[in-house]
Formats: C-alpha cells, structure tokens, sequence
C-alpha cells in the first residue's frame, strides 16, 4: 500500500493536504501525470477487473480519496457529478472485504445509500463489475422493486448493499436488514438525500450501525446540514475537495452556456426554435413541476420529437423504460423534474436545456453538469423571462462563468443551418455511390438546362419537402418548422414543428381541466395540413381519457408504429373511453395493421375505422 504524502507537501501526480480548523484537508488539481490504478494499491483482483473495463488512468477524486480509505480513516469528498466518486469509494471498499475475514458470515460488510432508484441500480451494477474476478456480491434495495425479491437476495447473503434510504429503512424495520457487523457506511450524494427529505431516514440508519464502521460522506455542495451530519457520525474525517480542471490558455471549454430572454408565454415558441437550431443528438429539459414536463413531453411528441416524461409519477417499470430508451437513442429528448433526474449517470448527453431558471447556483451546476463529459462538449441553455435576469446574474457570480445572452434563430439562420445539412446529406450520398438510375435522368434533363440549375431546382425540392407552411411568416408570429435531419428516414420519423399554439400557456376551466384543442386553426393562423381537407378517414382507437391519453401519444403511437409521418394525421379527438384520429386515407390500412397488439401508457387497444369526415 502506498504511502500517503506528507501534509503540506505533494509530490507530482499527488493531492496536497493541510489542516484547517483543525480539520485535514486534501486539495487536488489535474496533475501533469497521472499514475494508474496498480499504483494506488489496489488487490490485484481488483486492478484486473478495472484494467478489463478500459480504464488506465485514475481520476483526481479517485486519486485523492483511495488511499486515504485504503487506511480505514473517515473522509468528506466534495466532487461534482461525472468525476469517479464511485469507483473512489468502491475499489478501496472493496479492497478492505477482500484483505479481512468477515466477522459474521452472510450479513452486509458494506453499505452505500443514495438518493434515487436509477443511482442504486448504476453504483450497484458498476460495483458488480469491480468485483467480477472476486467472490463478493451486492444486492440493490429501492422502491418499486418486489420486497419478498429483495429479502430473497438478503438471506441467501451479500457482502455489498447499495441502497435508497426508504428502502434500506424499511427492511431494518423488518428486520430483514442486518448492519450489526458493518464495516464500511458510504453516503454517496449526501445533499440530494438531505434535499430529498431523507434527513430522519439517514438519522435512523446511521444510528443502527456500529460505531466502529468506517464511513465516507460525498456531496458535490457542502451545506450546513451536511457538516452537522460529519461532525455526529464521523470520526476525525478527512475532507477531500476536487477543483475544476485547469484548461490551456485558448482551449475551448466543454460546456457552452447560453440564455435566451423570452416572455412566459413565448416559452414554448422558443423551446421549438431552439431545438430545431441546435439539432441535439440527445437533451435533458428541466423543468419545476411534473405538469409541465407532462404538457411539454405531450407538444413535443406532437411535433415529431422523440420525448419522454421523467417525474416522480411514474412507477418504477415506467422509469427503467423512459431510461433505456433514451440512452439507446430511441428518445432523444428527456423532458424531467430535478428529483427525477437526480443521480441519472448519462455519458451521451449534448444539450441540457432549463426551461425554468432554477434558483440556486448549485442546482444550476448540478443540472449542466450532465452534459460535456468524458472530454466531449456540452451545450447549456436556460431559457429566462425578463424579471429573472437578476437570477440569471447571481448564478454567473456565484459560478464564475460568463453566460451568453443570445438571441432567438430567425427563420433565415434556419434555413442556412437546413442548407448546410442538405449540403452534407448529398455529399454523403454521392460518396455512397449507386446513383445509375437518377444520374440518367440527370443526363437526359441536361440536354435541355443547365447541370447547376437542375441541381439547384433538386436541392429547392428537397427543401420545400420539410417545409411547412408557415415558413413563410414572420417570424415574430409563427414558430420555425423542423427540418428533417439528412441521416434520418422520414418515414420512420415525422418532420418536427411547433404550432403557434405552443406559445400560449393552456387555459383551464373552472374545475382546473384543461380543454381539448380545437381542429380548426384560429384566425390569423395558417392552417397545419390536414388528412381530411382531401376526404379523410377516422379511426377509433378503444382508449381515452380515462386512461389517460392525450394526443401527443396517439401521435407518437401512430407515427412510431406504421411508419407514417405527421402530416398524415389530422384533428384528434379525446373522450373519455375512445378516441378519434382522423388520417389520411393512403395510409388508413396501414395504420390500422400496424396498430394491433400496440399499447400506449402500458394499455392494450383496438383501431377500427369508424367513419368517413364530413367535408
């Protein structure tokens, strides 16, 4: 085991340490040279298993804190999201239930509380991986899991528990959980449990352990609450604080952050404008309340995103199947609550969009912090109404970092950023070849015009095909379309646009139930194309508002199911134990095959044409 640098001393590639208050403290920075895991003294087990996974070089949190927890002694470590913290606390954890017996057999050794569902599943699965060449085993506990499943898992013996506090608290009242020989206590995201409302939990838990466990407490902030919690159950811990990385003078950073001023109303509107500009490869959109992430999951999945919900109101399979189809790619967009979203461990992440501001700095950190990571760069964007500029300051002063106030794309910068991606669609699809069949007709067309003209007149086609028809409005009164993107196929995804609509808050009765849209456009509006303007058909689906559909899921069913776009739909509507949907009457067959044995909110339901649109 290597030794630990002398206090007020540092060798290369090592923390530096000193007391403060009478507390010892280690600071580490991005060192020149950065040694590995076998350097660390780590059980060669472990190091293998490590090495296996591909990673070479331990991180600054990693660095600062296995060594210290390789002694048995207490730390604090402050790091922020995307830094290691859990193979910082697990591999040395680790390392100590491999180098000493156990002293009861078949009881928890160890034990890692977290704050969500998704984190427990995540630093239970990684610490499987870390000890995959070992004997030791982990069982996760959290809610919405089967209890007789995970008492199962208990009595047939675990060294490792990583757990929710409801849920750790609640089998120690069954007395399913024993912690009478616990070794090692890890609070990993201390502040999100405490913010969380798990204060008494944790109390409860940490009570019922030995006082001789050695315990380790992260948090990426340290409040008030989280030193009272140190000063009662730690012993004489050691605090680890990990600074920013010090980039090379030029270097562009990771995470480029902008705000767009706009009007409550206008949210919406710009939200659409926004997306369609940036063209995220996948995005994080936070939001206050489960409401309007329902409300702002519904508009999007309307215009031809692939959005999902992520709130506190889903059950547990609900939230495992947001998750894995947005980190498979099949949602690019993720429109979530901060308790929701809370220790989510997402590398692909490119844009984090606050469609509210928050208002604490450390929220607003925490909630970017999931974008840019891994050496890629990250978007940041927060949109403000005017009265909140002051929020937006205090948030730059307490960060250090200059936001950029930016103004919204107009239709022109949109239909640049189209032409630029039509451009690299057609180079991509000359450099793929096989082009015999339309270069003979590119060839039989230049006997009469010139070759750039029909180009030029082919790339107008194109471009007028993912239009729609307010292209042509101003662009203070009607929101840009959604260009399709040249690597995706358009009929297995719909063109994205938003409504004027989306600019206007919902309006409720007086019951506080929000009524359907009407079909017909208001006045002063283009109307969106519609299947019946030619004589549609109207499908019913046997599924309605007592299941809890809205039209943003019928549209996304639809679309996702039968290969058909959104301009293929038309007026849709709700009651309350069917619904409607008028479509175009090309596709009516096709819509109807490919919607047996399709469910929508996890309920099954049958499609018959109901009957012809009255023109």
């Amino acid at each position: 085991m290597p030794g630990i640098p002398a206090e007020n001393g540092a060798s290369a590639g090592w923390p530096r340490r000193a007391r403060y208050n009478g507390l010892l403290t280690t600071t580490t920075d991005a060192p020149s040279q950065q040694p590995g895991f076998a350097a660390l003294g780590l059980d060669d087990a472990i190091v293998k298993a490590v090495t296996a996974l591909g990673y070479e070089e331990a991180t600054p949190i990693q660095r600062a804190a296995i060594p210290v927890l390789l002694t048995g002694q207490d730390i604090i470590g402050q790091a922020g999201t995307g830094t290691g913290k859990t193979a910082a606390f697990s591999l040395p954890m680790l390392h100590r239930l491999l180098e000493t017996p156990a002293a009861k057999k078949g009881v928890p050794r160890a034990l890692v509380l977290v704050p969500t569902r998704e984190l427990a599943m995540q630093v239970a699965e990684a610490i499987h991986k870390y000890a995959k060449k070992t004997a030791l085993t982990v069982v996760p506990l959290y809610g919405g899991a089967p209890m007789d499943q995970q008492i199962r898992a208990l009595r047939r013996g675990v060294q490792v528990v990583v757990a929710t506090p409801g849920r750790a608290l609640d089998h120690l009242r069954r007395t399913t959980l024993d912690l009478s020989a616990l070794e090692i206590l890890v609070l990993d995201e201390a502040d999100e449990m405490l913010d969380m409302g798990f204060a008494d939990d944790l109390e409860a838990i940490l009570t019922a352990t030995p006082d001789s466990r050695q315990t380790a407490l992260f948090a990426a902030t340290m409040a008030p609450r989280i030193a009272s919690i140190a000063e009662r159950h730690l012993r004489d811990p050691e605090r680890i604080t990990v600074k920013a990385e010090k980039r090379a003078p030029g270097k562009m950073p990771q995470i480029r952050q902008a705000a767009y001023i706009v009007s409550r109303g206008q949210k919406g509107f710009a939200l659409g404008r926004i997306l369609e500009f940036e063209d995220p490869a996948s995005a994080i959109v936070f939001c206050r309340t489960r409401l309007e992430v329902d409300e702002l999951t519904d508009t999007l999945k309307s215009h031809g995103y692939g959005a999902q919900a992520l709130h506190g109101g889903l059950d547990q399979r609900q939230r495992d199947r947001v998750m894995q189809l947005f980190r498979t790619g099949k949602a690019d967009v993720l429109v979530a609550t901060d308790v929701a979203a809370r220790g989510l461990d997402i590398d692909h992440v490119s844009h984090v969009i606050n469609y509210d501001i928050p208002t604490a700095p450390e929220v607003y950190v925490h909630r970017i912090g999931r974008t840019g990571r891994i050496g890629r760069e990250g978007v940041a964007i927060t949109l403000i109404d005017p009265r909140e500029q002051r929020t937006l300051r205090f948030i730059e002063n307490v960060t250090k970092q200059k936001i950029e106030i930016a103004t919204l794309p107009t239709l022109s910068a949109l239909k640049a950023r189209r032409l630029e991606a039509t451009r690299g669609a057609i180079t991509t699809r000359i450099a793929a070849g096989d082009l015999e069949e339309t270069r003979a007709l590119v060839q039989a067309l230049g006997a009469d015009f010139d070759v750039t003209d029909i180009a030029a007149a082919a790339v107008a086609l194109l471009q007028a095909a993912s239009d729609s028809p307010a292209g042509n409005q101003p662009d203070q009164d009607m929101p840009a379309p959604r260009a399709a993107r040249p690597e995706f196929d358009d009929s297995r995804r719909p063109p994205r646009r938003f409504d004027g609509d989306d600019r206007r808050p919902p309006r409720r009765d007086e019951r506080g139930a929000r009524p359907e849209r009407p079909s017909a456009p208001r006045e002063g509006r283009q109307p969106r194309p519609q299947a019946g303007d030619g004589g549609g058909v109207v499908l019913s689906f046997s599924i309605g508002r007592t299941q809890g559909v809205r039209p943003g899921d019928l549209v996304g069913a639809i679309t996702g199911e039968a290969g058909v776009t959104s301009r293929d739909l038309g007026a849709i509507t709700i009651l309350p134990h069917s619904s409607l949907v008028e479509v175009n009457p090309d596709v009516a067959g096709q819509v109807v095959k490919a919607m047996k044995g399709a469910s929508i909110r996890g309920e099954q339901f049958t499609v018959k044409v109901a009957r012809p649109t009255r023109e």
